[in-house]
């Protein structure tokens, strides 16, 4: 029996070729691996592989988010190419935006590519879930999730996922821990629970 209280996550890979079978998926198995790294609570997933058509998209996010997951996180289709409607799909579910995480994703990338410009990440709040298009790679998967570390392991840049979450906390998901030396979550000293 864990202390920490379980969450339920939805992944989605969306891909025309990966969902058809033409090359083999990396982002389920790299958002799988990341977040059960980095969170101590007990995790169900809800993983699909889509291809790239936005009412599919949508219809998915909101069937994720109707059916209790509190984070769902999308990888593949957030570039300026026609077939890329992830961020559409996304905005088209939206009952908030939330234009930081987004703006942060592209300050992490452009450390690495100046093509990071041509990304169109977003962040959107639907019921009490939080849903992140992240990038199609697995390095630049964990990259923005992460943030950006030294050589001794100190952070240079934050990764989105410290303020995952407290955001989940403020829509009433429930209480996210992380393992610190993956990603410390952020919270302000008033919403930290103590440790059991």
């Amino acid at each position: 029996m864990s202390d920490f209280e379980p969450v339920r996550i939805g992944i989605v890979s969306v891909s025309d070729r990966a969902s058809t079978g033409v090359y083999e998926d990396k982002g389920l198995p790299a958002l799988k691996d990341w977040l059960s790294r980095a969170l101590k609570n007990p995790i169900t997933f809800d993983a699909r592989l889509i291809p790239d058509e936005k009412d599919r998209i949508s219809a998915e996010l909101v069937s994720l988010v109707d059916a209790g997951c509190s984070l769902v996180l999308t990888t593949g289709g957030t570039g300026p190419a026609p077939r890329d409607v992830t961020p559409e799909a996304t905005l088209a579910v939206a009952e908030k935006e939330m234009p930081g995480f987004g703006e942060q994703m592209r300050q992490i990338s452009l450390r690495f590519v100046p093509t990071a410009i041509l990304s169109r990440q977003c962040a959107v709040i639907r019921g009490k879930s939080l849903i992140l298009n992240l990038p199609g790679q697995p390095k630049s998967i964990q990259e923005t999730l992460e943030g950006l570390k030294g050589p001794a392991g100190e952070q240079l840049v934050a990764g989105i996922f410290a303020a995952v979450p407290y955001c989940i906390d403020l829509i009433g998901g429930p209480y996210l821990e992380t393992h610190e030396d993956v990603c410390k979550a952020f919270r302000p000293k008033s919403a930290i629970k103590p440790s059991k």
